[in-house]
């Protein structure tokens, strides 16, 4: 143990300058000014030191940041740049809108800042067990802060972590701290970068009618107009209220009373759904309903038109029908192309575990979208651990390959999932990308949470929808992907450019 601490510490330090370079000193004086950890800053200046970790990249990362943040009118999202690729600026200017949508109002809350706020009080960054809600308290002096010097310094720690107790070489580590701090793919930053393309994209284009389907009330009402097969609900005349009685409470207690959203009340009543015998030989005894997610994309959602718009306005969804429902021709003998170009991305299975209520407990397993093969699985629960009492046992990282598995963990080697095959797999695209072009094609992504279920009437049925949606580990074409968010960038930043004229 002696050894090994010498040979990664001391030893290298030997071996280097002891002055600090002028990059260096730029960038550890304001850590230090914001005062972070004593541990961790000395952990960051060992990396930096002894494994020339590139501090230009930081720079480079912080400048380009602030860049973008305090001169928007000035700044365009194309702006030249021999240091970053696309990609990586696509990264950074995406957390710069942080700023610019923080006070906005958002399609489901009153502002972004709100809808941030809820949708982070559950997650926490691996191995720390606070809630990144905290950062939604104060942009300047929280947000800000953070990604300047919070992101880098959670660089070099996986770094360290991947040296050090992953015994990967300084260059695989240092190509790892790379990716971390300008392209990250884990699942968190992925599902951060589509939040905030369709905050952006309703909030440019006045809310386009397609974002009421978050509403789960909207989504199953329309998709049953249209012949979409939603899953089933009771209707007035099975259920106009329900009272709902504890068996052994007295004195007015242990009562409580629904009132249908058929009518006009705020619940969805509907019978539990179960999973299919195919479905259920992947899972362990007891497990809840388990789901497919599957993103789609749209190109329709780019370039909408004045005429495109006026849809939104319109209270009709007849309108909604004809014009999103068809490819049609103009009086110009133009196609209308409301309702194409429309694509599955990724697939995942959600299995979930064994006594778990929902499938938001499970186990990711990767299902290739062209094939329906099930690949290997993993777990993001390690950023749900809330709590400083998770920081010693709370694994950092959850999805390397070495970790990666193919049984279910509640089911022992008993019952393998990975080389499964998806024999709907070709259904279950056609009837989201369908979906996608009659309900809201207006809308760049969707996250569909597709059913396989026992029941005879509804074998297939999308359970509900998420606009601001997350890949879950899912691969796919990032190229496309990553294409797609820079058209959607440059469209945007141009109509906020002419806005602001």
């Amino acid at each position: 143990m002696i050894a090994f601490i010498f040979e990664k510490t001391i030893q290298p330090f030997l071996k280097t300058p002891l002055f600090l370079s002028p990059f260096q000193i730029l960038f550890l004086i304001p850590i230090l000014t914001f005062k972070v950890p004593l541990a961790i800053t000395f952990l960051l200046v060992i990396s930096l030191k002894l494994y020339h970790l590139p501090i230009e990249a930081v720079l480079q990362y912080q400048l380009l940041l602030l860049q973008y943040i305090f001169f928007p009118s000035t700044t365009s999202y194309l702006t030249p740049s021999n240091y970053f690729t696309k990609r990586q600026k696509i990264h950074i200017y995406s957390l710069s809108l942080q700023f610019f949508l923080w006070s906005k109002p958002h399609y489901r809350k009153g502002s972004y800042s709100e809808d941030l706020s809820d949708n982070l009080r559950n997650v926490a960054i691996p191995g720390t067990g606070i809630s990144l809600k905290f950062l939604t308290f104060s942009s300047r002096f929280l947000a800000l802060p953070f990604l300047l010097f919070g992101v880098p310094l959670l660089a070099a720690m996986n770094f360290l972590h991947l040296f050090w107790w992953k015994s990967l070489s300084v260059k695989e580590a240092t190509q790892v701290f790379l990716s971390v701090l300008l392209e990250p793919t884990d699942w968190f930053s992925l599902w951060r970068l589509n939040c905030t393309v369709v905050a952006l994209h309703s909030l440019v284009n006045k809310n386009p009618k397609g974002y009421e389907m978050e509403n789960k009330w909207t989504f199953l009402e329309t998709g049953k107009r249209l012949g979409v097969p939603v899953s089933p609900f009771l209707d007035t005349s099975q259920a106009k209220d329900l009272v709902i009685k504890h068996r052994n409470e007295e004195g007015g207690m242990g009562i409580f009373f629904y009132k249908n959203a058929t009518e006009g009340g705020n619940w969805i009543i509907q019978e539990r759904i179960h999973n299919s015998d195919f479905v259920n030989s992947m899972l362990p005894p007891n497990a809840p309903l388990s789901t497919f997610r599957i993103i789609t994309m749209s190109r329709s959602s780019l370039n909408l038109n004045e005429r495109d718009l006026e849809i939104k306005k319109s209270d009709s969804h007849d309108s909604r029908d004809s014009d999103y429902g068809h490819n049609n021709i103009d009086g110009d003998g133009e196609e209308d192309k409301v309702g194409s170009g429309i694509k599955a991305l990724s697939c995942v299975f959600r299995a979930g575990r064994e006594n778990a209520p929902t499938d938001h407990d499970s186990v990711l397993f990767d299902v290739d979208i062209d094939t329906g093969l099930v690949g290997k699985g993993s777990t993001n629960s390690n950023w749900y651990k809330i709590g400083l009492h998770h920081i010693l046992s709370c694994p950092w990282r959850t999805n390397d390959e070495d970790q990666r598995i193919s049984h279910h963990p509640d089911s022992g080697k008993s019952k393998s999932v990975t080389g499964r095959k998806i024999e709907q797999i070709s259904s279950m695209v056609k009837l989201v990308e369908e979906s996608h072009r009659k309900m809201c094609p207006d809308v760049p992504f969707v996250g569909w949470d597709v059913v396989l279920s026992n029941d005879e009437e509804v074998p297939m049925c999308l359970l509900e929808v998420n606009l601001s949606c997350n890949f879950f580990r899912g691969s796919f074409n990032e190229k496309e992907y990553f294409s797609f968010i820079d058209e959607m960038f440059t469209e945007l930043g141009t109509k906020m450019a002419a806005k602001n004229k």
